[in-house]
């Protein structure tokens, strides 16, 4: 009955392959081909009989299968052979004689058959380059299915024809040639309906996982051309089809579930599936399995029905698990368990394993890379695919939130390969073809509603929005993918990258805090060790610590090994590199970068989201503090981007994006970076970089408002960033004559200097109040007798306070160093600058102040132990405060000493002489000068003293609203009509451009001179004289 079955039955007829010749292709047209009795037939039938390894007569080999039914049948017909029907028949009755256990080990094709090994194979990988083996190779056993002894037979009959095939070669013999295709094409035809069930008692679901044909492909056991013939010879018919290859499918997928980077099992079923996805049908160049897995919709992409919906689609799409190797902790403990757990683990032995699991993440990321790819090129699954990464990154939108539920998000190992993919694709687009409108775009991928932009708020990108749309000839560009692809790589950088660079410093500053509370209690244990009940807590609280610790190690190994691979970050540089190419375009299209930039704001940049910068800017941050070699590949145009917005900061209204730019120039400065010398190099020879240093200036003047809560505190930070910065630029005289040009041209650089000794004044009172509170409880723990009375807990708060003052002693010296080191180099070139007439005499008395702090009779406070712990050197600071004095000698300088009534007296001048001369502080040269400049001082004084005259009865319309002094040249406050004298209301306009009695904005340009009053106080002044 099985015999009599239609082979041709459900399955259309197969498009042959490209290499198929001419006359072959004609010979197959004919309705009928046969071979007529003769030398012809007898050969067919020992090519028929040595191609399916069977006996025809009952006396050959005893390792041949003898056919009853078809040896009957080809004695009764002695004449022509029809080809189809004579393998057909062949061909089902050893497909059924194979349920005979001896016939099947007489037709086992080990034996018979070993296709050369570059045919044999169908997944070409270089898996056996990189990686052992797969020890998960799965092998045929004694026990197999009928299936799989019927597909292994017939792949093995498929492969002999080829050995025919050279025969033949030789001789031209057409029939003959027909029928090794013919031959073919039968075993193709049959393993299909061995793979429909139509030799199995049931009838196989096309949702089942267990498909006989996987062990093959697998294993590499099918012969060169064979499953490009299935897939041909199945396609036409999309049912067939699907129940043929879904299996297959479904298979791959549950068994790298199953699987992970702690073995090399993944590395058939990934590459298996990237071969599958690319192959095509060779004249319409469809990708079969490519649109077999797109239409599958519940299978591509189910439903999404928790909350979860990120880590939804990573365990429940179809490519999640082949997007989902990870190596890190908080993904995976396989990984960690197998490579990082051995407590005898060496630092080489950690290296060893982090580079053999990169080479496995790498091979990954490729085979990755080939089946999305596959999926793209394919244009009935393009969008499909697009729409799938698309899909990724929106339910994984709250990734890029500081604080995050890791239980509705896709895990960190599946969004990092995504990227890794995508960056792979962005390499060979152009940024012309890139449309910069598309993140505004009505059918844009990522939703930016939500988004901070760079300079304007969320209503002024509706209206210009509307405004763009309603202007003539403006149309959105299609959705093509170069756009498509750029801008998706761009957000899931936003949404991998930058969050695992947080998590990373997280880790880091978690492991450092438990490892420091650990010690502290280690530390003090000799307080508590008597103490049961603290004793108890404090045992419990460090196995808790340690063990965190131990935790937070091993997962720091496996954040080094992904995202502390330097290849991987050269690839996001090269990305970022391309980014800032791209920004440069659309913020200044016409002529490239140039400062300055046009006064009005493109509207095309301003409605950039924000965290284009500010990714860009954290990044590059990241590297430069833990792989500072990677920025070697930077290019010229992110360092022109990098000046080029330092230098307009008007095109942000975020100043802290500004103040990230600065940092990273503050950074790659060699003091603190040392192996950032070549980038810094680039920033400081870079054409545009000779507006960098007024441009810091002014934004050193910017930073005191912020508008943040936090602002008095940031700007120390931002300050001392530019300070550092100036330091470098002024090594260099192209910069250094920058600023000179600058503090001859006014009011900036005049506000500049204001903001400077604001600084110094509160850096250095914070520190020195610091250092006079830690010389208070040094000494209380030096009596050690007195300590000791103390209770334990007095004690350890006494302890904290000490530690929390050394912290604060420490920062608030490091940015005084630094603001006075900015100062003494700057009044040695710009003196003028800092002499006028609303700075001179604040200048003078900060100075005055500070040189009592450190010769007075209350210095000895500031004595405390091991200083340079805190960066106190009080030798160093009177010898810069000094220089300070020295390279401000003139007259209007002099005089501003002699009018500082609170500080100044001349015993401090000689104090500081002494001290300089006992500590050889200085030359004798320089205290020569000191001491000149001192007695000037003095006789200045005495001679301010002789024509001093009482004022103190002046009306009150004579004196001034906020300093209650006599007004000197007073003038009107337009917007509330006040009269203040010109140099106390210019003092307040350095720090605050507004009107001080109603804050209405207020500049020196507004100012009226009260003619009539300063003429009323003239008269009266000379009068009181002449009295």
């Amino acid at each position: 009955m099985a015999s009599q079955l239609d082979v041709d039955s459900g399955i259309e007829t197969m498009e042959v392959d490209d290499v198929e010749t001419l006359e072959v292709h004609k010979l197959r047209k004919h309705k009928v081909s046969k071979i007529s009795a003769g030398l012809g037939k007898d050969h067919a039938l020992l090519i028929l009989a040595r191609v399916f390894h069977i006996d025809l007569t009952g006396n050959s080999d005893k390792d041949a299968a003898f056919l009853p039914e078809l040896s009957a049948a080809l004695a009764e017909n002695s004449g022509d052979l029809v080809i189809k029907d004579l393998i057909n028949q062949t061909v089902m009755e050893i497909l059924i004689a194979l349920e005979d256990a001896c016939i099947a080990a007489l037709l086992k094709p080990e034996s018979r058959c070993s296709p050369p090994a570059a045919e044999a194979c169908i997944v070409k990988t270089f898996c056996d380059e990189v990686m052992p083996a797969a020890s998960g190779t799965e092998e045929a056993t004694s026990s197999e299915s009928r299936e799989t002894r019927q597909i292994s037979y017939l792949a093995a009959c498929y492969d002999r024809v080829a050995l025919e095939e050279k025969t033949l070669a030789k001789v031209s013999v057409p029939l003959l040639s027909e029928m090794l295709r013919e031959i073919r094409v039968q075993c193709v035809r049959h393993t299909a309906l061995v793979l429909q069930g139509c030799f199995s008692e049931k009838t196989p679901s096309a949702f089942s996982s267990n498909s006989p044909l996987l062990p093959f492909l697998l294993n590499m056991q099918l012969p060169r051309g064979f499953l490009q013939d299935l897939i041909y010879a199945t396609y036409q018919n999309k049912d067939l089809f699907r129940t043929v290859f879904l299996p297959v499918l479904l298979g791959i997928q549950g068994k790298m579930r199953q699987y992970s980077l702690d073995g090399d099992q993944f590395l058939q079923h990934l590459s298996l599936l990237a071969e599958l996805c690319d192959l095509q049908c060779s004249l319409s160049k469809e990708r079969p399995i490519s649109n077999l897995i797109v239409s599958e919709k519940t299978l591509f992409v189910p439903d999404l029905i928790s909350t979860g919906h990120g880590r939804e689609l990573q365990k429940l799409s179809f490519l999640g698990p082949f997007l989902d190797l990870s190596v890190y902790a908080e993904d995976t403990t396989k990984v960690v368990e197998k490579f990082f757990s051995s407590k005898t683990l060496t630092q080489e032995d950690t290296q060893l394993a982090s580079q053999s699991l990169r080479h496995r993440l790498w091979f990954a990321r490729v085979e990755q890379f080939k089946i999305v790819h596959a999926m793209l090129v394919n244009s009935d699954t393009r969008e499909a695919m697009l729409d799938y990464l698309a899909l990724a990154l929106k339910v994984n939108h709250k990734k890029s939130a500081l604080q995050v539920d890791e239980n509705t998000v896709s895990g960190d190992g599946f969004l990092q390969n995504i990227l890794c993919v995508l960056q792979m694709l962005c390499v060979k687009v152009k940024l012309d073809k890139v449309d910069p409108y598309f993140p505004n775009h009505p059918k844009a991928d990522i939703d930016m509603k939500q988004e901070t932009r760079l300079k304007c708020s969320s209503q002024e990108v509706v209206d210009w929005i509307k405004k763009l749309e309603s202007t003539e000839g403006f149309q959105w560009q299609g959705l093509k993918f170069p756009t498509r692809c750029y801008f998706l790589t761009l957000h899931c950088h936003h949404l991998s990258l930058l969050p695992l660079c947080r998590r990373y410093r997280r880790q880091l500053r978690a492991i450092r805090e438990l490892n420091q509370m650990a010690g502290e209690i280690e530390n003090e244990e000799h307080l508590w060790r008597n103490l049961p009940q603290i004793a108890a807590r404090n045992r419990e609280l460090l196995e808790r610590w340690k063990s965190h610790s131990r935790r937070l190690e091993k997962s720091k190994v496996c954040s080094d090994t992904a995202l502390m691979d330097p290849d991987f970050l050269r690839r996001c540089v090269q990305f970022y590199n391309s980014l800032v190419t791209f920004l440069i375009r659309i913020v200044s299209p016409s002529q490239g970068p140039a400062v300055p930039l046009p006064t009005e704001v493109p509207m095309a940049w301003a409605v950039l989201p924000e965290y284009y910068i500010d990714d860009l800017a954290d990044f590059l941050l990241f590297c430069l503090q833990y792989q500072p070699v990677v920025l070697d590949e930077v290019t010229p145009d992110l360092v022109s981007m990098l000046v080029l917005l330092v230098c307009n900061s008007n095109y942000f209204s975020n100043p802290y994006l500004v103040a990230k730019l600065v940092e990273i120039m503050f950074v790659v400065n060699p003091s603190v970076q040392p192996k950032a010398e070549k980038l810094h190099e680039m920033i400081v020879t870079h054409p545009l970089s000779d507006s960098l240093a007024p441009a810091l200036m002014k934004f050193y003047i910017d930073v005191e408002s912020t508008g943040a809560q936090s602002e008095f505190y940031d700007k120390f930070s931002i300050r001392y960033h530019i300070s550092v910065i100036f330091k470098g630029l002024w090594q260099n005289p192209v910069h250094m004559q920058a600023t000179v040009n600058e503090s001859n041209s006014g009011k900036q650089f005049v506000r500049f200097v204001n903001m400077l000794m604001n600084d110094t004044t509160f850096l250095l009172d914070e520190s020195l109040d610091s250092l006079k509170k830690i010389n208070e409880i040094q000494s209380a723990m030096e009596n050690k007798e007195e300590w000791r009375k103390l209770a334990w807990d007095v004690q350890r708060n006494q302890e904290r306070a000490l530690a929390t003052e050394e912290r604060q002693c420490r920062s608030y010296l490091t940015l005084a160093r630094e603001t006075v080191d900015l100062m003494l180099y700057l009044t040695k070139y710009t003196k003028h600058g800092f002499l006028r007439p609303e700075l001179a005499d604040r200048l003078a008395a900060m100075l005055n102040f500070n040189l009592q702090q450190l010769c007075g009779s209350k210095c000895k406070n500031l004595k405390v132990n091991n200083p340079l712990k805190y960066g106190w050197d009080p030798k160093e600071l009177l010898d810069q405060l000094t220089d300070i004095y020295l390279h401000l000698d003139s007259d209007v300088f002099l005089q501003a000493i002699a009018n500082d009534e609170r500080s100044y007296r001349k015993e401090l001048f000689d104090d500081a002489i002494t001290r300089m001369t006992k500590a050889v502080i200085k030359t004798q040269s320089k205290i020569a000068q000191f001491q000149d400049l001192a007695e000037k001082v003095e006789k200045i004084l005495v001679q301010k003293m002789k024509r001093e005259v009482d004022y103190s009865d002046a009306p009150d319309e004579f004196r001034d609203p906020l300093m209650d002094t006599l007004m000197i040249d007073p003038v009107v406050l337009p917007p509330s009509g006040k009269i203040m004298d010109r140099p106390i209301i210019l003092r307040h306009l350095l720090n605050s451009s507004t009107d001080p009695f109603n804050r209405q904005p207020l500049t020196e340009d507004m100012l009226q001179p009260a003619i009539d009053l300063k003429l009323k106080i003239s008269r009266w002044m000379q009068e009181k004289q002449t009295s």
